[in-house]
């Protein structure tokens, strides 16, 4: 397979994903800042911290109120990971290699992006956020199946299964990373109920609630979501799954030795840790590691085939 359509595939699920991505965390923290009492400080600049760079928003906006956050994640093209520019370069990468994918598929990619395009500012107000973001996050899971369906399981679909685990096993550790410690701190004792509806909202973002309700049957606590989203093998989000599927992916591809050597010494670290078990600083010490040897797969895989 040309170098060409196996990079264009590989970003075209990363960007496909990042945008899903962030419209459910955008999603989602719209209803939790309806559940909490004003005394839980919540607001905002999280999202930046999860979606984006702090220094690059406020080069453009004077501060994180919600509007001006919501323009960036989802509209602003001047934001690389914004809705709309990923759906745009999804859409780019998708043009390109047509050739390669069902007809489909394409064409549900373009739609996608024109009623993206189409519906964006709605997401600015209350009133049609919710259906406009819903209508993203479903668009992008309707590409997936279709792709899964009705495309020929070879090289081409594991670069672009590879693209969409690396972007699932990034967002996963970025929302652990930063909601555990912004969001959920330690909370007084006037706001300790609500400390549920945080670790709720965790979930939520990465479509983790109902399964983590099934498999768990207990209340939601810091020590159960952590060992959940990180290390449940059969949730497809959790850290342990994407990187599984990495390595089985790339054990399909030729020269992947190097590629799987690293993936496989991310996952006994990340097995090793048990990072459910870890306090808050020993815990963002523990996601740097994974963000940065996420990093070094990425690299690799980069360097191997493109």
């Amino acid at each position: 397979m040309l170098s060409r359509v196996a990079n264009n595939l590989f970003w075209m699920a990363r960007y496909l994903e990042r945008a899903e991505n962030t419209a459910r965390v955008v999603n989602v923290n719209s209803h939790l800042l309806l559940d909490l009492p004003k005394t839980v400080k919540l607001g905002w600049e999280p999202i930046i911290d999860i979606l984006s760079a702090p220094d690059h928003f406020y080069q453009f906006y004077d501060q994180a109120d919600e509007r001006s956050v919501v323009k960036y994640m989802v509209t602003d093209n001047r934001n690389p990971g914004s809705i709309m520019q990923s759906l745009t370069m999804a859409r780019e990468n998708a043009r390109t290699i047509r050739e390669v994918m069902p007809r489909e598929s394409w064409e549900q990619i373009n739609d996608l992006y024109l009623s993206a395009k189409e519906h964006c500012q709605s997401v600015l107000t209350h009133r049609h956020r919710y259906e406009s973001l819903i209508r993203i996050i479903r668009g992008n899971q309707t590409i997936t199946g279709m792709l899964s369906g009705t495309m020929t399981h070879d090289e081409g679909y594991a670069f672009l299964s590879l693209g969409r685990n690396l972007e699932r096993a990034d967002m996963t550790t970025r929302i652990i990373d930063v909601r555990s410690a912004n969001l959920l701190q330690e909370v007084s004792h006037s706001a300790s109920a609500f400390e549920n509806i945080q670790w709720m909202g965790v979930l939520k973002s990465l479509s983790a609630y109902q399964m983590y309700r099934r498999e768990m049957r207990i209340r939601i606590t810091r020590a159960d979501v952590l060992r959940f989203l990180l290390l449940e093998p059969r949730f497809p989000r959790s850290l342990n799954h994407s990187l599984e599927q990495i390595e089985l992916l790339l054990q399909t591809l030729p020269a992947h030795e190097e590629s799987v050597e690293s993936v496989a010494s991310l996952q006994s670290r990340l097995l090793d840790a048990k990072p459910q078990a870890l306090k808050q600083t020993k815990l963002h010490e523990f996601i740097d590691d994974m963000q940065l040897g996420l990093g070094e797969v990425g690299g690799h895989i980069q360097a191997s085939y493109f």
